[in-house]
């Protein structure tokens, strides 16, 4: 059950990419009683805490496609550590995400990920995803 782990977390994160399609398969992540919430003073006070499968995907949606909050947008996931046993799993992960605006601007952004799976008769799916800005910065210029 342990690549199963990954494979949903490096699954959500991919659906997050820009350009690509979420449609349908993001929601099936996450349990029905899912929470996503942002943490420390910055992703605090941006993305606060969303109760729900319905409302985590409505919230993401607002950053994915067709909303042009991004033109180009990829995440990196790092080798974290985590706990298994018979019905779940919780771990923390390092995140590097890549993004350019479709404001125009640019950033490289590092996070930790504090992410809680149940699992169900299929796969692990997120209960609970908590994400902290550690580190950004904006991206040299494109020549």
């Amino acid at each position: 059950m342990t690549a199963d782990v990954v494979a949903t977390l490096t699954r959500y994160l991919a659906l997050c990419d820009v350009p690509a399609s979420a449609e349908g398969e993001l929601g099936e992540l996450f349990t029905e009683d899912a929470v996503w919430e942002g943490g420390g003073s910055a992703y605090g006070e941006r993305f606060g805490r969303t109760e729900g499968r319905a409302a985590i995907v409505a919230m993401l949606s607002d950053y994915l496609p067709p909303n042009p909050h991004f033109r180009t947008n990829v995440h990196l996931l790092f080798p974290g550590t985590f706990d298994v046993n018979d019905a779940s799993a919780q771990g923390s992960w390092r995140m590097q995400q890549l993004s350019h605006y479709g404001s125009g601007g640019t950033e490289v952004m590092v996070a930790r990920l504090d992410v809680t799976f149940r699992f169900d008769a299929d796969r692990p799916r997120i209960s609970a995803f908590r994400t902290e800005r550690l580190f950004s910065a904006p991206l040299p210029e494109e020549r």
